[in-house]
């Protein structure tokens, strides 16, 4: 494909009403020259239709199949649920195309293992959908680690909420209760929170523990108020040793707090680094920058193209990833995540699922 001609984008599972597609991926993508919304497909036809009519897709289908094997599609974009991933991915993949698939890759290690396999068998390029790492702040923050600001990395402290797997769940979310869906509060938002930290951190960790507690046994849904059983961790107490010495402790609660929600707190030989945001982990929100060296106090540090107040924080992570995948893809750069990454971090977060408690080495 010429590097001048817009990349082709085919998105499976696009709702014209709601859906973290239509929120946030499309809305990105028109935002960028880059690309172009070519297929839209849906299980039903009709949304389809409604789809590409809302937003604008060249065609409209209503199977994976015919996307994926699409003439007019590039990149395929997986933004269904999890448990759906490796199917189509997996058909994605087979037909030689290049794949930005939302996190977590797999419902498990073995399935994004058997994907990220795939992708580098047939040479295509890959991302996967951990679009923090695109956030302005948290590249000021990589910056600033990387120029020194912290001076020797001492430890990191973690404070996040799930704001789901509280007192009420919607029904949408239901398939989240489920732990081998691989879609609980830690496999999206404490996985998010902690791949954000390591890559402002530029780093990895040794080893880790994790206890991981259902203190709430029951949640409500919303809409029907019916009494469900609550099967994965509520609560989530989690340390890591960093590969350069480091200690990493963490706690992640269900719901919201009425107190903190969100605070990252990096401490250094030669200064400290303050993360907070009003929600209750990365991605999600704004954030607040603060730090100080020797006698300073603390005080808020600014970010290159940080996003304007009332801007979509969603939409702009979103757009700064898709910015970074351009290049990659046709320019050789190497910016974005790719399934390479999250396997890594699904290889984190079985280890703290098979921890009890134990350190053990990632």
């Amino acid at each position: 494909m010429p590097t001048h001609a817009p990349i082709r984008v085919g998105i499976i599972g696009v709702h014209p009403d709601r859906g973290w597609a239509s929120t946030a991926h499309v809305p990105a993508l028109r935002d960028l020259p880059q690309f172009s919304l070519s297929v839209v497909s849906h299980h039903r036809i009709e949304t389809a239709r409604a789809s590409a009519e809302k937003f604008g897709f060249q065609r409209a289908v209503s199977s994976t199949e015919e996307l994926v094997n699409h003439p007019d599609v590039d990149l395929v974009v997986v933004t269904v649920r999890v448990p759906e991933h490796l199917r189509v991915v997996t058909a994605a993949l087979e037909a030689g195309k290049s794949v930005f698939s939302e996190w977590p890759l797999g419902m498990n290690l073995r399935d994004a293992e058997t994907m990220n396999s795939l992708a580098v068998e047939k040479r295509v390029s890959t991302m996967i959908g951990l679009q923090t790492r695109a956030n302005p702040t948290v590249r000021q923050m990589r910056e600033l680690i990387r120029q020194g600001y912290l001076g020797e990395v001492l430890s990191c402290s973690i404070i996040g909420s799930g704001i789901t797997w509280g007192e009420e769940l919607e029904e949408a979310f239901r398939y989240t209760l489920d732990p081998s869906k691989g879609a609980s509060m830690l496999h999206v938002p404490f996985a998010h929170t902690i791949d954000a930290l390591l890559f402002a951190l530029d780093d990895n960790f040794h080893s880790v523990s994790g206890t991981l507690v259902n203190r709430r046994t029951t949640i409500r849904m919303t809409e029907s108020q019916e009494i469900v059983p609550l099967d994965v961790a509520d609560q989530i107490a989690f340390s890591g040793k960093l590969t350069s010495g480091g200690l990493v402790t963490s706690h992640f609660r269900g719901g919201l707090s009425r107190a903190t929600n969100f605070h990252v707190e990096i401490n250094g030989s030669r200064g400290d680094l303050l993360l907070t945001s009003p929600v209750g982990y990365v991605g999600l929100g704004g954030f607040k920058l603060m730090g100080a060296q020797a006698d300073e106090s603390l005080h808020q540090i600014l970010a290159p193209g940080e996003f304007a107040a009332g801007e979509n924080v969603l939409t702009g992570n979103v757009r700064n990833l898709y910015d970074f995948f351009a290049s990659d893809m046709t320019s050789g750069t190497r910016q974005g995540p790719t399934f390479g990454d999250a396997v890594t971090l699904h290889r984190l977060i079985d280890a703290i699922e098979q921890s009890g408690g134990v350190a053990r080495d990632v």
